[in-house]
């Protein structure tokens, strides 16, 4: 190193102020570099083929998912590797999250991931399993959720969520906004949260 770049990294070293104002640049233009590029990638923008929004009682059913904090257990993301491959099935694939807001991918897995659990088991298996998991899985650790079974679900609000997320790209139309209510008539939070796990992951093909 030169002498003047070595007076040069000194005076950065020695003036907090400035090694802040640059350390905040480095990372805004590092971070500029790396996002800004995904916004025109078709394969991060794009949905899958045969991907759709969710339906009215799914959506609710995925509130129901976030609220009840799954996701703190439950990934939905599978790697690329042949162990979680062979496990959990087709790796995922960034445009069937383009739906998701926020995305559910989750940080750790006390339980399954769920990315590919869609059409698995049947609404009855996963009704049991809601209600005590131990009675179709003896090892399960998981708590029970007997009350969305007795909790009607809550639709006041229904269509101003589906017309917001329509501003935000997700294609309902007009007649499954106005069909939401009716949808969500006479529903439990148990349909509501079997009908969101039955969607995950169905909309890439595995065979």
């Amino acid at each position: 190193m030169t002498t003047e770049k070595k007076r040069f990294h000194d005076r950065i070293e020695r003036n907090v102020g400035l090694l802040v104002v640059l350390t905040l640049l480095t990372a805004v233009v590092g971070g500029v570099v790396q996002i800004v590029p995904l916004f025109f990638q078709q394969s991060t923008t794009e949905p899958v083929a045969g991907l759709k929004p969710y339906t009215a009682l799914q959506l609710v059913g995925r509130d129901i998912y976030v609220r009840e904090g799954c996701y703190v257990c439950h990934s939905q993301m599978i790697r690329p590797f042949r162990a979680e491959t062979e496990r959990y099935g087709h790796y995922s694939v960034a445009g069937e999250f383009v739906y998701d807001r926020p995305f559910q991918w989750g940080s750790k897995r006390t339980g399954p991931d769920l990315q590919r659990v869609g059409g698995r088991y049947s609404d009855e298996w996963h009704r049991v399993h809601l209600i005590n998991p131990r009675d179709v899985v003896p090892e399960s650790i998981m708590p029970g959720y007997p009350w969305l079974a007795t909790t009607a679900v809550d639709d006041w609000d229904i269509q101003r969520r589906m017309e917001v997320l329509r501003m935000l790209g997700h294609p309902y139309t007009d007649q499954e906004i106005a069909d939401g209510p009716a949808a969500l008539s006479g529903k439990s939070e148990m349909d509501a949260m079997i009908a969101y796990l039955q969607v995950l992951g169905t909309s890439v093909k595995t065979r």
